[in-house]
């Protein structure tokens, strides 16, 4: 491969003039034969078994070409990108000037990295909420774990009241006949959680063990099966047990059954300081937020086309592993919400929009400040990718490339840079503007699909 020139045809293209040697291009079109020559018959020869020269003296010299070409073009590509020294997004078009025993002349148009610009990210203003927990607040998380550790008991000596389990047999009747799907034994119905239409639950309390009544209700009228919405009806029950929820005492002995405390304070106290950390996060996050909203708006250059259709191939691509990891593929999804795939990705354009705009912002900044990463970042961060997917240190280096990760940890790196040098005034709540405007996702900064997808590889190559 001989790149012969690398001409700037538009803002953020290029076109790179190409050469493929007879030598280069002969050792493609010899296996190219080896692999398409077997499906050929050419007559006195059994089928696949006739001579290069032969097929080609049948069908022409160039029936080898195309197949050639498919094998010969991706290593010169990529050898004349590199050799461009050009950052190049995408490939977006490919023409064959010329082709013969002789070579192959390529004009190959990339799309590079545009050239930006981004000033005045220094003293930037921002709110930051004040956090604190109470009292209150830890005695609410406090309840919540109590329930979900309390355990169900049969009652026998009172009516049912709400917030007990009552279990039922019921059926429904409308103008006094059984209308489908409104029959059902032994159900097991929460009263008061609002699952059954307005009515029903109330009219259980108060009921004992082996009543058998009647519950009289109206089904609303926007109800989803239109031949009952807004009609009366009478269901016929039979309350078979009613059970409730008893709850472990709160005492030391409750934390050491559902933490690594031993008293209940020492508890709360980590109860408290979660809850803090957790508010401190959204609250820095909050800021953080902000900080990027301004650097888009900061951000001056030409933005191809190109590079927002391949976040969003990132975003589609992360969004269906997401699905997947819930036992849902894309195109079943796309099916039961009435969506197809050019909606899907209409829909995510804008923020694939913001997303590219951020990390270039933050690679701007990394440039101007000559923002460094030491080879002790590099290898903290691998130390986490291999706590994180459980592997050994060198199997993710072998995995995923230091150049990418540097590249994050630089953008890392210029977020702290924006923050540490904005004006933070911290208030109680944030201005109605503030609270206004759709926060931006932090992935916006940081490559975080092609994280993933470098992440996975590496589990995949370890396993």
């Amino acid at each position: 491969m001989d790149l012969k020139s690398t001409n700037k045809v538009e803002t953020n293209k290029y076109e790179l003039e190409v050469s493929i040697d007879a030598a280069e291009f002969g050792a493609a079109i010899d296996q190219a034969y080896k692999k398409e020559g077997g499906k050929i018959t050419v007559p006195g020869f059994r089928k696949g078994k006739a001579p290069r020269h032969l097929i080609e003296k049948m069908y022409g010299e160039n029936f080898f070409y195309e197949e050639a070409l498919n094998i010969a073009y991706p290593e010169a590509a990529e050898a004349a990108i590199a050799k461009s020294g050009l950052e190049v997004i995408t490939v977006s078009g490919v023409d064959v000037a010329e082709i013969s025993k002789d070579g192959v002349g390529l004009k190959i148009t990339v799309v590079v990295k545009p050239e930006v610009k981004i000033d005045g990210y220094k003293g930037l203003k921002a709110e930051k909420i004040k956090v604190d927990v109470t009292d209150d607040e830890v005695e609410h998380e406090l309840s919540h774990i109590r329930e979900r550790n309390g355990r169900m008991v049969t009652v026998d000596d009172r009516a049912a009241a709400m917030d007990d389990t009552a279990e039922i047999d019921f059926e429904g009747f409308v103008d006094g006949e059984a209308f489908e799907g409104g029959k059902s034994e032994n159900y097991s119905l929460k009263l008061g959680s609002g699952q059954f239409i307005p009515g029903f639950e109330e009219q259980i309390v108060g009921h004992n063990t082996g009543d058998e009544f009647d519950v009289n209700v109206t089904f609303p009228e926007d109800y989803h099966e239109t031949k009952l919405a807004g009609k009366p009806a009478v269901f016929k029950v039979k309350l078979h047990e009613i059970k409730m929820t008893e709850l472990p005492e709160l005492d030391d002995e409750f934390a050491k059954d559902v933490s690594e405390f031993d008293t209940l304070d020492e508890y709360k106290a980590d109860l408290k300081q979660k809850a803090l950390a957790y508010k401190q996060k959204s609250a820095d996050d909050a800021v953080e937020n902000q900080l990027i909203d301004q650097l888009v708006d900061l951000l001056e250059g030409e933005i191809p086309d190109e590079m927002i259709d391949a976040r969003v191939d990132d975003n589609v691509r992360d969004f269906a592993y997401r699905l997947q990891m819930q036992g849902l593929d894309i195109n079943t999804y796309l099916k039961y919400t009435g969506g197809d795939m050019s909606a899907l990705r209409d829909s995510m354009r804008d923020q694939a929009d913001k997303q590219v705009k951020v990390r270039l912002a933050l690679e701007k900044i990394a440039e101007n400040e000559k923002i460094e990463v030491t080879e002790e970042d590099l290898d903290a961060e691998y130390a986490k990718y291999a706590e994180s997917y459980k592997m050994e240190v060198d199997k993710v280096k072998a995995a995923i490339p230091a150049d990418e990760i540097k590249k994050d940890l630089a953008v890392s790196k210029a977020i702290a840079f924006v923050r540490d040098n904005a004006e933070i005034k911290e208030v109680e709540q944030l201005s109605e503007k503030e609270a206004d405007e759709k926060p931006a996702k932090k992935t916006a900064a940081k490559k975080s699909t092609a994280k993933k997808s470098t992440a996975k590889k590496a589990e995949t190559d370890a396993e």
